[in-house]
């Protein structure tokens, strides 16, 4: 099967994407600066905002769903699609990082009683030790953006492990990653490390597939390019891997595909840490910011992987490892029209305390050409401590042009925006008591509404006011 750009570009507008026209370039350096938009205090003390802009809770951990299931707890990636012939409501597909050892959060309650309400065929897995269900997975939520609630929410994928971030397709589904990789031998009853897709119009539990040709990994985030179908993939370890898989069938990933990972030209088996351990030995030296690298692709096999070696063994083969990849977004250069693909490093950069790559793929991407125009890996942002960005996690496009960051870091809890300037700026400090990671930011179909989850307790929000301060700033 073949698939026109058009073609693509209309499904990817039928499913309600939101494509936002980013311009990043290599940056001589970044610099922070909250005197655009300083924060006002909550006297809800959730979520310090600046002035003219204001929250609403969507719904928090715990409650009961519409299906009669418990609202999982640790929500974190998340997309938003367009509802079916009504623009007044959107469409949340939303995972639940809930671990193997996780005890608290299921959707089955304390005593998992309610997993007799499952059909046949729709838990992917349990612990064999106890016959305890894992319980990560994705709900799927009704937004009603005029009247600013929830109207209702569901499950739709059960049985998974540690369901982190993922991607949304342009035909309309979210791509849910598993980073958990345990197996029978860690007492679960089937091998996790997979990718399982999810339609935004599934109406109850789907019978989960594992795209095992997609890689058995600690999988983090995705990114499709609506115009060839390509997905990339992120690895959330210290020595993983940046990764693309190309369909048999565009738009059809059940059919398989290849995958392979991303090398850099003329250094082979690099490391793009950028700590100083690396800087005169086997890493690529210095990265400067807006530094740029040619790269090629490095076919991998046996990417089931039983073993847990996918990365071991690309990396051997030439691939290069980045630290931590995590969020991934997909954005339109303003002036090429081209696709790009954006990811952060959570430990990347010479503090450790995070990078942010672009990926501009090759005009010919996935295609024999490819070689004599090869794809460009660039650094275009490295954080220069924690005070300006604490471990950029997941990460959005925004319609005004700037990348919104997630922190993940210890000691701060901010939504920080990037600038295609270099500029850092905060959009969003989560003041609970009990500080916990941003995750799962995303924009409503129109770009109006900034959805975005706190892991702990477990809120979903969504977050309204004057962007277009922001787009003139």
């Amino acid at each position: 099967m073949t698939i026109s750009r058009r073609t693509f570009l209309i499904t990817a507008q039928a499913a309600g994407m939101y494509y936002a026209a980013v311009s990043l370039p290599g940056l001589a350096h970044a610099h922070s600066s909250n005197a655009r938009m300083p924060l006002l205090p909550d006297p809800e003390g959730i979520l310090d905002l600046p002035e003219g802009f204001s929250y609403r809770i969507v719904s928090t951990t715990g409650g009961t769903m519409a299906d009669g299931f418990l609202r999982p707890g640790r929500p974190d990636g998340m997309a938003c699609f367009a509802y079916p012939g009504d623009a007044a409501r959107c469409i949340l597909m939303r995972n639940h990082e809930n671990w193997p050892d996780t005890e608290g959060g299921s959707p089955f309650g304390a005593d998992d009683a309610l997993a007799v309400r499952l059909a046949d065929g729709t838990l992917y897995d349990d612990r064999r030790a106890d016959g305890r269900p894992f319980f990560g997975g994705v709900t799927k939520a009704v937004y009603n953006l005029e009247a600013g609630m929830l109207e209702e929410d569901f499950l739709v994928l059960a049985g998974t492990a540690a369901n982190c971030a993922g991607g949304a397709t342009p035909w309309g589904s979210w791509l849910s990653c598993e980073e958990s990789t345990v197996g029978p031998g860690d007492g679960a009853g089937r091998q996790h490390g997979f990718v399982f897709e999810t339609p935004s119009s599934a109406i109850g539990v789907i019978a989960p597939v594992p795209l095992t040709a997609m890689g058995r990994f600690a999988h983090e985030a995705v990114a499709v390019d609506p115009a060839t179908g390509i997905v990339y993939l992120t690895e959330d370890s210290r020595t993983g891997l940046f990764y693309r898989f190309l369909p048999t069938a565009p738009g059809e990933l059940h059919r398989g595909g290849r995958l392979q990972a991303l090398a850099i030209r003329g250094r082979e088996s690099a490391d793009t840490s950028n700590w100083p351990r690396d800087w005169g030995g086997p890493g690529l030296g210095h990265i400067d910011q807006g530094q740029s690298f040619a790269i090629h692709w490095v076919d991998l096999d046996a990417v089931e992987a039983p073993d847990g070696d996918l990365a071991e063994r690309g990396h051997a083969a030439g691939a290069a490892r980045f630290l931590r990849g995590e969020g991934m977004a997909f954005a339109i250069h303003p002036e090429s029209r081209r696709g790009e693909i954006f990811f952060t490093c959570t430990q990347g950069g010479a503090q450790r305390t995070g990078q942010v790559w672009r990926y501009s793929p090759s005009t010919d991407e996935g295609q024999p050409g490819e070689e004599s125009e090869p794809g460009q890996l660039t650094l275009i942002y490295e954080s220069p401590g924690a005070d300006e960005l604490d471990m950029c996690d997941n990460i959005a496009a925004a319609p005004w042009g700037d990348l919104i960051l997630c922190e993940d870091g210890e000691n701060s809890s901010y939504l920080r925006g990037l600038t295609p300037g270099g500029e850092i700026y905060d959009l969003a400090e989560n003041v609970q008591a009990r500080q916990s990671e941003f995750c799962g930011a995303c924009f409503s179909p129109d770009g109006q509404v900034l959805f975005v989850n706190i892991q702990e307790p477990g809120f979903t929000l969504a977050i309204t006011g004057p962007w277009n301060r922001l787009r003139s700033a």
